[in-house]
């Protein structure tokens, strides 16, 4: 199992995401978020095969996909998240932190 608390800055709608795999190595999500896009974005993205999707180029990715049709803005970071949640929970990379330092330069 992996968590991800994701606080994407200036909307401030936090996401909590959690990942389990299965014996077959199926990923089981819950996502609680404050953001409508990223409350219809969990109901509609539950379970998915890590191996399948992070072979795939963003544009065929079945969570990119989801979160395109759900209206979430171009630069939230919740659908990578997802993915990474993913491939920590199916053993598939060491849990590490991302970070994003953003400063406008003058």
């Amino acid at each position: 199992m992996s968590t991800v608390t994701v606080n994407p800055g200036v909307c401030q709608f936090c996401t909590h995401i959690v990942a389990k795999a299965n014996e077959e190595f199926e990923v089981e999500l819950t996502i609680t978020s404050d953001c409508a896009h990223i409350q219809q974005l969990a109901q509609q993205v539950t379970r998915f095969s890590p191996f399948k999707e992070l072979r795939l180029p963003m544009p065929a990715n079945s969570i990119y996909q989801a979160a395109g049709t759900c209206k979430l803005h171009a630069a939230c970071p919740v659908p990578s998240a997802i993915l990474k949640a993913a491939e920590v929970a199916a053993g598939m990379a060491l849990p590490a932190d991302v970070t994003f330092t953003i400063n406008k330069d003058q």
